[in-house]
Formats: structure tokens, C-alpha cells, sequence
């Protein structure tokens, strides 16, 4: 957890409203593998990551709440008597989205100042939105002693993104934020929200995220698209989510769809297996096949779910060439961010020199890395 983001956030917050806060962190997330799955009840992979948000909230008497976003500078005023979505919100609507969730199990709160800053980079798919929001909920639980269990907290904020941003996520962001530990992974059942924690022992590899810098908005068409086609599949084989959907079912009814749904849902089927391989992979700590099918996943992604674009292939790709590397896929919701690559430590330095020269020249623009840590989820800073 970075202790200069902590600093900070108080400094600015004690500055502009003299009140000492509570302080909360919530990590963004990374996913191992199990990517488009949680909306369709299946299975993931995630662990929360030592980068994050990190919120300041006090009571106030004033006659309205304000929230400022400090990393950009921007901030706004509310009445708590009159929610509504903002249009063109952006960051907005996930603070008054979980405001307003929260009024909806009959909870009352007073007014409240709010400061967050973060050191998720922007647009890079590690769920900044989930840690926005998980953050808020947590704090805002803490602070006006709602009684909230983690739980309840999460549904809260994937509510607040559902109604307020528009993006009908899964449940998988904000339960890896809210409930993730050092050094391990969360196999989580989406359907259940039961989750075996794995213990990784990563020896002389670690996790290299690699920024496309290609921007992606999840709110586009194209997710809810996706989740669409889903729930078209579920409902013609008479199931409730593709989870309960065999490969064999799929198979024996592919006539009844168009080639393009086909492939998408059986991407969905063959994921939820892959990711049942990785735990026995981990559990056996084969770090070789849990590579193997972070390649695989990102085939899948690519050719049958089409939701990569020619940055993340290119990053993929070059991954493959590199004995160094045992694994890599885009991560995240697609069309832009990171890919997630599996790196022996000391093929860092050679592996991101060659690939940035490679990337620029290929795409014209540059890509980032950021090396991360498996940490713990959502908590109160002391």
C-alpha cells in the first residue's frame, strides 16, 4: 500500500475541511483467468492488488455532501434528499450511486465530505470503478455505523453500477476488492459467492502488467452486447445462466444459433474449465500449465468472444515468443487495457525494453508496465 497516496489524501482532506477522517483503502484487482464468466454465474480468478483507492470521509454540518476527486482535480455538491444519475457523471455516479443504494435498504445517513485519490492507473482494466466503490460503501458503513457486512457491501456497490453507471457488471470486481489477501487468490464461485482461497508461490516468477493505453469504456455497447448474447443462449437451452450449460448441451443444440453465438457462448463453458484447471494447477504449483492456459484463455477471448483488439494480440503474441514468459492474456472487459503475463524476475528488464521498442514502432504510441503484489482487500487505515 503506498503510504505517500495515504499521506496525501488526509493532507488534502484535513486542508480543505479541517476535520480529521476515516481513512479506507480498496485495491483494484487483477484476474488470473475466468474473464466474461461472472455474469453468467461461473467461475474466476481474482486477487485484489497493492495499488488502490484511498477514501476520507468525515460527518459535516454543512447543508450538502461534497466529494472531490483529487488526482483530478475535480469535485461536486449534492443533496442527499435527491439522487439521481448524472448525465456524463463519469466518476460521479459511482459516489452517488452507492449513496443512493444504500438509502434503498432504508439506511439513513447524514451529509458527509468525501476525499479519494488512487494509484490505479487509468483506463488499464484492474477496477478502479469496484475500488471507487467499495471504498465509498466502506467508509460511509464505518463512519454512520450502518451494520453492513462485506457482503451486503459489495452487492451495494455492483447496485450502484448497475443503476447509476450502466454497466451491468458482474459480481467479481467488488468481491476481490472487498475480500482479497496478501499473496493469494480467490476462486470464486459467482453463483454461490463462495470462494477457496489459493495460496501462490509464485518462486522466480511474478505478475508484469503490460498497458495497451488503448482506452475502453465498459459502459459501450459492446459488454452489455456480450451478456446479451449470454442470456439469449441460456434461455433458448431453458437454463437459468450458461453455468448450468454442459459443452455436450451446447453441442447437441448448436443449430438453433447463429455461428457468431455459438462460438461465444462455448467460450464461456470452456472458460469456466479453464479456470477449474488453474486451481489444480496452483494446487499442485505447476506454474507451466497454469501458463499454458492463461494462453489459451486469451485465444478464446480473441478468436471466439471477440472482445480483444490488434494492441493486445500484438502484446500476446509477443509474450509467446519469450521463453521467459510461461502465460498471457488481455484481462479485463477488452478492447483496450492490460494484458496480465506470468515473467521470470529477471527477464523484466530485457522482456519491457524490447517490447516497448517493438510497440511504439508497431502502433505509434507507448505501453506501461507495472509489476504488481497480491494484497489485501478493503480496510480501515489505522
Amino acid at each position: 500500500m503506498n503510504q505517500t497516496l495515504i499521506e496525501r489524501t488526509k493532507t488534502a482532506f484535513r486542508k480543505k475541511f479541517d476535520q480529521n477522517p476515516i481513512l479506507v483503502f480498496a485495491p483494484g484487482r487483477i484476474n488470473l483467468i475466468g474473464e466474461h464468466t461472472d455474469y453468467n454465474q461461473g467461475f474466476v480468478f481474482p486477487a485484489a492488488i497493492d495499488k488502490g483507492i484511498v477514501a476520507a470521509v468525515s460527518k459535516t454540518n454543512d447543508d450538502e455532501c461534497i466529494a472531490v476527486a483529487l488526482d483530478i482535480e475535480d469535485s461536486f455538491s449534492f443533496q442527499l434528499n435527491n439522487l439521481q444519475p448524472i448525465v456524463n457523471g463519469d466518476w460521479k455516479n459511482y459516489v452517488v450511486g452507492v449513496v443512493a443504494e444504500i438509502q434503498k435498504k432504508g439506511k439513513t445517513i447524514e451529509n458527509f465530505n468525501l476525499v479519494f485519490s488512487g494509484d490505479i492507473p487509468n483506463g488499464a482494466g484492474l477496477s478502479s470503478s469496484a475500488a471507487l466503490e467499495n471504498s465509498v460503501v466502506f467508509a460511509l458503513n464505518e463512519l454512520f455505523d450502518l451494520g453492513f457486512s462485506k457482503e451486503e457491501m459489495i452487492f451495494i456497490s455492483q447496485k450502484a453500477e448497475h443503476n447509476y453507471v450502466g454497466v451491468k457488471c458482474g459480481i467479481m470486481d467488488q468481491y476481490a476488492s472487498m475480500f482479497g489477501q496478501e499473496n493469494t487468490a480467490l476462486m470464486l464461485d459467482c453463483k454461490s459467492l463462495e470462494a477457496i482461497e489459493h495460496t501462490i508461490d509464485f518462486k522466480d516468477y511474478t505478475i508484469l502488467l503490460i498497458n495497451s493505453n488503448v482506452s475502453h469504456n465498459l459502459a459501450d455497447s459492446a459488454y452489455n452486447e456480450r451478456r446479451t448474447v449470454c442470456e439469449r443462449v441460456s434461455r433458448a437451452l431453458k437454463k437459468q445462466s450458461l453455468r448450468d450449460v454442459s459443452i455436450t448441451e451446447l453441442e447437441a443444440k448448436k443449430t438453433l444459433f447463429t455461428n457468431n453465438d455459438y462460438l461465444k457462448a462455448l467460450y464461456v463453458l470452456e472458460e469456466n474449465k479453464r479456470v477449474h484447471d488453474a486451481s489444480n494447477a496452483i494446487k499442485n504449483n505447476d506454474l507451466e500449465f497454469l501458463g499454458q492456459l492463461l494462453f489459451k484463455s486469451h485465444e478464446g477471448l480473441s478468436k471466439q468472444y471477440e472482445v480483444s483488439c490488434d494492441e493486445l494480440d500484438f502484446l500476446v503474441e509477443e509474450a509467446q515468443k519469450n521463453a521467459q514468459i510461461l502465460g498471457a492474456r488481455m484481462m479485463g472487459g477488452g478492447f483496450g487495457g492490460c494484458t496480465i503475463n506470468l515473467i521470470k524476475k529477471d527477464a523484466i528488464s530485457h522482456f519491457t525494453d524490447r517490447i516497448s521498442k517493438a510497440y511504439q514502432t508497431t502502433f505509434n504510441k507507448a505501453c506501461s508496465f507495472y509489476q504488481v503484489n497480491l494484497s489485501k482487500g478493503t480496510h480501515l487505515i489505522a
